[in-house]
This record gives C-alpha cells, sequence and structure tokens, in this order.
C-alpha cells in the first residue's frame, strides 16, 4: 500500500499540493465518505471506567462513572488487548507516522529542542534517542521524519480538526505544531505534554497579563480565562464550535479530540468531585475520578452532536489512551504505588500490562457490529493504515516505512491480524523512579507469550498473557525453548528496524542485545 519515497513529496504537502504520489482519492461533488473521531485520552488507565474490559469487573469499574463509554460500547466493538507504548510522545508519534517505536527512537517524553529528558545512570550511557520528537520535514537533528496519516487525510478531501494535546516535537521544532502534521485547525495544542492547571482560575497557566508561567500552560484558550470553566469542558465547546464550521463545508471531517485529561495535576473537577466524596473516596481519589467523568462527559457531548446534526450514522468514532494510568509518582494517589491498575500489573512508564494495555472502543454504523467485543490484540501504530482504509485512502505513498497493520479485518470479523504476529516496545531510557517492568528495557508480545528483557541486568521475564494477566507468574525458567525463540525474534526486529542500547560506563560496551545473552 505504501512505498518510501523522497522528502520533496512532504514538503509539497506542506506547501498544499497534491503530486500523482499524493493520497489518491478525488472527492465528488458530495463527498460521502464517513467522517472520524479519534478521542484520545490522556494517562487513563484499562481499569479507569465503569466499562469492564476484564472477563470480571473490577473494584475500579464499580466506582468511576462512565455512562458514555458504556454507551458507546453498546453501539460499536470493545477491543480487550489494545496496545500502546508506556510513554505520551511515543504513543502519539507512532500513532502520527505509523512507525514502530523503535523505529522513530522517541523513546522518553520530549519537551525542550535539544533536551533529553532522561535521568541519570551511575553505571549506564544512554542512548542518544530522538528527544525533538518527529517531524514531517528533514533537517532537525535527533528527530525522526515521517509522513502524516492526516496530511494524506487532508490531500484526500478531509477537513481535518486537532482538539488538545500534541506531543508530537519539541518547543522550536517543526513537529511542535499539528498544523505542521496536516490539521487545518489547531485548538490548544502545542509541544507540551501536559498541562499547567485545568483551572480556568488560574487561566490554564497563564498570568494575569497572559503570560504562561509554565512550559506546560495550554495555548488558545483565552475566551475562557476566569470563567470557571474547567479546561476539559472549555476543549469540548471548542471542538463543537469547530464541528458546527465542519457540517457547512461539503466533505468530510476528522477530528482528533486529544483531551489533557487525566495527566497530571489531579485538579478537582467540581461538577463531578463532591459526588464522588460523598461515594466515600478521599480528596485525592475523587479528584481524580472527577477527572474521569469530565471526560467522559465530552465523549457523551461530541456523540450528541453527531446525533442532532444527523451526522451520527457517518461518522466512525474511535476510543484509545495513550499509555496506563500513573501508579508510580507518590502523592498524587492512594494505595500502594504501582498497584492502581490492578488487575494489570505496575502503570504508565512500565513494559508491564498496566503501563501499555489500554481501553479501546470503535463504532462504525453499518460496518461493526454493534455490542462487540475483539479479544485479539493491536498496537497503536496500527490505527496509521486502519484510518486511511476507513477513509477510503489508497495507493498512498510515505517517506518512511510504515509498520502498523490495518485492523479492519477485525473490526469487521473477517480476519485476525494478530495470529503470529509479534509486537514489539523498546524503551532503552530511565523514564522515571525505578517500579515494576520501569526504565532500561524492551518487550516482545506474540500469540499468548510476553517476553521483557531488562538491558542493565540482562534478565529475562516471560509470561503467559491469557493465563497471567497480572504477571505475576515469570515461567522463563520453565520455557528456555520459548524464551529463546523470543529473544532471536526480538533482538533481529530491533537490530533491522534501528533499535537503541545503552552502554556501560565502565567498559564503554554496549548492552547486550536480548538474543546475545
Amino acid at each position: 500500500m505504501n512505498k518510501p519515497v523522497l522528502y520533496s513529496l512532504t514538503l509539497a504537502a506542506l506547501a498544499g499540493t497534491v503530486s500523482p504520489l499524493s493520497a489518491q482519492q478525488a472527492p465528488e461533488s458530495t463527498d460521502k465518505r464517513p467522517n472520524i473521531i479519534l478521542f484520545m485520552v490522556d494517562d487513563m488507565g484499562w481499569q479507569d471506567t465503569s466499562l469492564p474490559f476484564w472477563t470480571e469487573k473490577t473494584y475500579y469499574n464499580s466506582v468511576y462513572e462512565t455512562p458514555n463509554m458504556e454507551r458507546l460500547a453498546k453501539q460499536g466493538m470493545m477491543f480487550t488487548q489494545a496496545y500502546a507504548c508506556p510513554l505520551s510522545s511515543a504513543t502519539r508519534c507512532s500513532l502520527i507516522t505509523g512507525a514502530n517505536n523503535v523505529r522513530h527512537r522517541v523513546t522518553n517524553w520530549t519537551l525542550e529542542k535539544n533536551k533529553t529528558t532522561d535521568r541519570s545512570s551511575e553505571t549506564l550511557q544512554l542512548p542518544d534517542w530522538n528527544y525533538n520528537g518527529v517531524s514531517q520535514v528533514p533537517g532537525t537533528n535527533n528527530t525522526y521524519v515521517g509522513t502524516s496519516f492526516v496530511e494524506l487525510l487532508r490531500q484526500s478531501g478531509y477537513h481535518t480538526i486537532h482538539c488538545g494535546k500534541a506531543h508530537f516535537g519539541a518547543i522550536d521544532t517543526p513537529g511542535e505544531n499539528p498544523i505542521h502534521w496536516g490539521f487545518e485547525v489547531n485548538i490548544a495544542g502545542h509541544a507540551a505534554g501536559g498541562l499547567a492547571s485545568y483551572l480556568s482560575e488560574v487561566n490554564y497557566g497563564h498570568t494575569k497579563d497572559g503570560k504562561p508561567y509554565s512550559l506546560m500552560s495550554i495555548p488558545g484558550l483565552e475566551d475562557y480565562w476566569g470563567t470557571g470553566t474547567f479546561v476539559t469542558e472549555a476543549l469540548t465547546q471548542e471542538a463543537i464550535k469547530a464541528l458546527d464550521k465542519a457540517k457547512k463545508y461539503n466533505q468530510p471531517f476528522y477530528l482528533y479530540m486529544a483531551h489533557y485529561a487525566i495527566h497530571i495535576p489531579i485538579d478537582k473537577d467540581m461538577r463531578f468531585f463532591p459526588k464522588y466524596v460523598r461515594k466515600g473516596l478521599s480528596d485525592k481519589e475523587a479528584a481524580y475520578a472527577s477527572l474521569i467523568e469530565g471526560m467522559d462527559k465530552s465523549l457523551g457531548d461530541l456523540m450528541d452532536w453527531l446525533e442532532k446534526n444527523g451526522e451520527a450514522d457517518n461518522t466512525i468514532f474511535i476510543f484509545m489512551s495513550d499509555n496506563g494510568g500513573l501508579a508510580a509518582e507518590p502523592g498524587w494517589r492512594d494505595g500502594t504505588p504501582h498497584t492502581q491498575n490492578a488487575p494489570l500489573r505496575s502503570g504508565k512508564g512500565s513494559m508491564y500490562e498496566g503501563g501499555i494495555r489500554e481501553p479501546m472502543i470503535v463504532k462504525w454504523p453499518g460496518e461493526v457490529q454493534p455490542d462487540t467485543r475483539c479479544d485479539k490484540y493491536l498496537i497503536i501504530e496500527d490505527f496509521y493504515p486502519t484510518i486511511l482504509e476507513m477513509a477510503g485512502v489508497k495507493d498512498y505513498q510515505t517517506v518512511a516505512p510504515i509498520d502498523g497493520i490495518s485492523f479492519m479485518p477485525m473490526l469487521k470479523q473477517t480476519g485476525d491480524t494478530s495470529k503470529g504476529r509479534a509486537l514489539v516496545w523498546n524503551f532503552p531510557n530511565i523514564w522515571g523512579n525505578d517500579g515494576p517492568g520501569i526504565n532500561l528495557n524492551c518487550a516482545i508480545r506474540k500469540d499468548d507469550w510476553k517476553l521483557v528483557y531488562y538491558y542493565e541486568t540482562g534478565k529475562k521475564e516471560l509470561f503467559n498473557i491469557p493465563e497471567d494477566i497480572g504477571e505475576t507468574n515469570d515461567v522463563a525458567a520453565q520455557h528456555p525453548d520459548i524464551v529463546k525463540k523470543l529473544s532471536k525474534e526480538l533482538g533481529e526486529y530491533l537490530r533491522k528496524a534501528g533499535g537503541q542500547r545503552p552502554s556501560f560506563k565502565a567498559t564503554g560496551k554496549a548492552c547486550p542485545w536480548p538474543d546475545e545473552i
């Protein structure tokens, strides 16, 4: 479907021209292709919902209230094994370029140009990763260059809207601005992957004279300063305004609704906070729950807009989170660290399921059977070819390989694209405090098995995921043949796709690949 071409194609695309090598889809006088909404939540864990993605209802499912997620699931298909990366930057870079994180090398979070966010190590020299993120144009060091699927949608006749968190490229790089990725409208998206505040009372991170007091201050929402509007609601209102304009155009739309919620700081959304206090939750946990329900209200508002405007039957709606729920940083949540995503182990930043398995739902009237579940696995880069296929964009050209595989057969229940397929992650960096599955590792999932390899120690862990979803029973010693086979496949892929690894400071030698030990 896609072939690498010269960078000049991307430059032409950014200039607004469409060459014969560009996306081939001539819009008709009345374009009946489906609208597409991708609703991306930040730091939402697999169990941060009243909608059970496991085989049984958990404590968290009984605490949180997300009626609109339940509503969307009734109208579409739940995916119980949807994977992202353990960190936001990596996930969003894979989404927009279709590249696996091994290939794009954005293996920690990005923010300032030419500045790594790695924590230091006394024993290891960490790799020179792509801390400037991704871009559509070459010329910036430590940057992966790829073709945006949004640009291909725009060229094919879609009206493209970005609302919320971007986090594609570092400050003052081409990748920081969603407009440079093919979005015709950008609402509040910039380089930062977090936010200074959800509160309009502090102008979402700006002083009274309008100056940002943090690199995380959210831009572009000045009309809501001091109004008492929680940022999740402000973004939703702006998205609806953009949709009101879009419905006047004679073209389908693509809306990337990328909420900052439920990223820290865990501010109280007072529309919902008192209810959870009455339920008996602590202030911390009630605040967290209020962020979740505020996000869910936004989901419902967009679904309502589609119904009121006669677009519900011609709109594909995709719900996804960018990584697991935060469980490693003390102070934000109650309870023992690394336990808040149970039954999954660990959380954001971890190679265990709690860091990479996400809640995902797809609604597509007339194509996806309502109220269904898919227990097969997929990964975030698969969104790239799938969304283009949904939009009827064919024979497109890209400047780099696309690692994603369309999951359309699983949506239509005509095939299983996960069978025999290996999913790979590589994070040879130090993101945060050490914890279960966090820092300096890589992993491979193939069929029922998952292997996690630690660069510094050479330790290997093997889990049977269907039988041990909590990854509590390491069976590497019992299955040396499987460990060897997966180590070989993982090592070969890491080398083939240009993966990086740390080195030992004492010797200057690189840490072994998983198949070298």
